[in-house]
C-alpha cells in the first residue's frame, strides 16, 4: 500500500510539474530555428585570433555542419 502511495504521489508531481513546464517550452518553441530556416551569421577567430571565418561567406559554396559538443 505504501509503494502504491508513493506511485500517485509521484504522478501528482510529474503531472504538476508537467502543468507548469509546458507553456514555457511552447514559448520557447515558438522561437526556434525550423526545418531549412537560414542559420543566423555570425563571425569566428580561429585559437591562434589571427585568421575569421564568418558563416556566410560559405554560402552557396558548400555544406557547412554545425557541431555542438564537449570533446573532453
Amino acid at each position: 500500500m505504501v509503494i502504491l502511495s508513493e506511485l500517485l504521489s509521484d504522478l501528482k508531481f510529474m503531472l504538476e510539474y508537467r502543468r507548469r513546464v509546458m507553456p514555457v517550452q511552447k514559448e520557447l518553441d515558438r522561437h526556434a530555428p525550423k526545418t531549412d530556416d537560414l542559420a543566423p551569421d555570425f563571425t569566428l577567430t580561429d585559437s591562434r585570433g589571427t585568421h575569421t571565418v564568418t558563416l556566410s561567406d560559405f554560402r552557396s559554396v558548400k555544406p557547412v555542419a554545425l557541431v555542438f559538443g564537449s570533446y573532453t
